[in-house]
């Protein structure tokens, strides 16, 4: 069974910067896929980015490229989310997941494909 704790949320002006980190126990990921998602009111979760532990292959959604950074720490079995320029629309709370790695397919953008979750930690980014 694998543990997932998100942390680093808050409240921000809109250009500032927030780095979210999902510290992982119970077992070690290096065979998983981590991925971190949001989810604004009213609105379904969406895939943000994500990282493949084994390689480090990493995607972005299109609306955060050049923004927001996916990394991992293997030491403290932790990934993080350093989030830069933050917008409005950025608000929402944010979910950090993880799911075995699929040999020759890519990293899932799809939330259901994703078997173990965080709590969530909430970004909210004024005007």
């Amino acid at each position: 069974q694998v543990q997932l704790v998100e942390s680093g949320g808050g409240l921000v002006q809109a250009g500032g910067s927030l780095r979210l980190s999902c510290a992982a126990s119970g077992r070690t990921l290096t065979s998983h896929d981590m991925g971190w998602f949001r989810q604004a009111p009213g609105k379904e979760r969406e895939f943000v980015a994500g990282i493949r532990w084994s390689l480090g292959n990493i995607y972005y959604a299109d609306s955060v490229k050049g923004r927001f950074t996916i990394s991992r720490d293997n030491a403290k079995n932790t990934v993080y989310l350093q989030m830069n320029s933050l917008k409005p629309e950025d608000t929402a709370v944010f979910y950090c997941a993880a799911t075995p790695s699929r040999v020759f397919k890519p990293i899932s953008s799809y939330y259901a494909e994703y078997d173990y979750w965080g709590q969530g930690t909430q970004v909210t980014v004024s005007s």
